[in-house]
Order: C-alpha cells, then structure tokens, then sequence
C-alpha cells in the first residue's frame, strides 16, 4: 500500500502514499486525528454513523489539504454491519495502511446523559468495547495477510490513562471498566498481529470535547489541577501523537499504552461528580 514518494507523492510527508481508516470520524478526536493524518500525507477512509453532514466538512478540509478521503456510514454498535464496513474500506484504494478505532459512544451529553446507569453501560459495551474488539479482530487478519514488511500496518484503539489508578463516581466506575476493556483487548492483540502490525492504545486523559465545554466550574478546575501542563488536553494533541504512533518514527513501538494527558497529578480528594 505505501507507494513511492516520487510518484505523484508530496515530499517530506511522514505518511505520504499511505490509506488510513478513522472510525468515529465526524467529530471531537476522531476528526481532529484524520486531519491531522491528512496533513501529513495520508488518503482517508471516514467513518460515522448519524452525522454524515459532519463527515462531509472533515471531508471537505481533507480535499483542502490535497488528500482523497472517502466516507462510509455504519454503526459501530451493530455486529452484522461491521464486516461490509471493512470489506468497503478495504476495496477503496486496495488495502489499508492505518486503521484508527476513534468511535465512542457520548453518554454525558445530549439525550444520551439522562440514560440510566445500565442503559448507558449497554451502549459503551455495544459500541466503545464491542465493535472496537470485532473491528480489530477483522482489520488485524487482514492486515497481516497483505503486509509486505514486519510493523509497517499500524492499528491504534482509544483508551483512558484512568484505567491505571481509578477514578471515584458513577462515570469514573464506568468508563473505566469499559476503557479498561479496550486496553487489555488492545495489549493482547498486539502480540497475536506481531509483528506484521504494529497495535499501541492511546489514553487521553481530560481532553475538552464536547462534555469538556460546558462541564461545570468544579470539573474545570479539576481537569487543569490533574495535569502538571496545568490546562485542558485538546483533541489536536491527541491527534498528534496518533499521528507520531502511525509513522515510520515510531518503527518500534507496539504493544504500549500511551497516555496523553500532560503529565497525570493526583489531586487526592475531590468533589463528587457534580454534572455527571
């Protein structure tokens, strides 16, 4: 799939030549990252489910930057629909370079907030643990069949840098079992896909997204006190470090947990979960 960067190719681009796949693609850290690979050479595969109308503008800026993407509508949450997602991914450009697992489901924001506990344990088991682990699994397979050199596929999951330590309240039991999950399935698949494919899990720890945003006071304050560069990640600083795990400079990493975070401070107590 890497093609010659005398061939049409920009020079000097760390992933020119490459096709990547970003789920979860229409908004927060999904489309912050395919910019950014996007940026740095790569064609991109969007995926999304409801919000095409997003996926369209990522789309839109992709053609700005002098890239090709394409947008493919699935649900994420929904096993029979994931085979034909990756078989369709697979058929564009004949392979995949880099797949990114970026889908999640929201549960803090919009309708979904006023879900009960189970309710939204159910969605976050259906899209952020089970259709990250059945994705994989597929893109994994079919990434070692075509790799023509040992590390030189890269498949990257999201993870959560609180699954090490905990984090107390109803969100933080939840999401940490759910992340957690991701992560153990991640580290265990990069030693069944080694070394053909290079498998690492990103952990971002407060990054404003949309919840970021209109979280109260008490969670601002916390958010910039728990990390030593004393403010809020952004979904570009995730985006970054996908970035470096996709390229060439990060030949010999896999089978990490990287968190991303701006150097993790356990503030000892703290208020409840005002909001969540």
């Amino acid at each position: 799939m890497v093609q010659d960067s005398n061939n049409g190719e920009p020079a000097g681009l760390p992933l020119a030549g490459t096709t990547a796949a970003v789920t979860g693609a229409s908004g927060g850290i999904g489309s912050a990252i395919a910019l950014a690979l996007a940026a740095d050479g790569a064609d991109l595969v969007l995926h999304c489910f409801h919000d095409r109308a997003a996926a369209e503008e990522i789309a839109t800026e992709i053609a700005q930057l002098d890239r090709t993407s394409t947008i493919l509508q699935a649900d994420f949450g929904d096993p029979d629909q994931l085979p034909g997602l990756v078989e369709q991914a697979w058929s564009w450009q004949q392979g995949i370079d880099i797949w990114i697992n970026a889908a999640g489901v929201d549960v803090l924001t919009g309708n979904a907030a006023t879900l009960s506990f189970p309710e939204k344990l159910e969605r976050l088991w259906q899209v952020d643990v089970r259709g990250t682990i059945l994705v994989s699994r597929l893109v994994g397979q079919r990434m070692v069949e075509s790799a023509s050199e040992p590390g030189q596929a890269v498949l990257l999951n999201i993870g959560w840098d609180q699954v090490a330590h905990g984090m107390e309240g109803e969100s933080g039991e939840m999401f940490g079992a759910i992340k957690g999950a991701v992560t153990a399935f991640t580290l265990g698949l990069a030693r069944s896909l080694a070394p053909q494919v290079r498998v690492n899990c990103i952990a971002p720890g407060w990054i404003q997204t949309s919840w970021g945003e209109q979280a109260s006071e008490d969670w601002q304050q916390r958010a910039i006190s728990e990390s030593l560069m004393g403010r809020w990640g952004t979904p570009a600083d995730v985006a970054s470090v996908a970035c470096f795990l996709a390229s060439p400079a990060a030949a010999f990493l896999s089978g990490q947990v990287i968190p991303v975070n701006g150097g993790f401070r356990h503030a000892g107590n703290q208020p409840g979960e005002p909001g969540l």
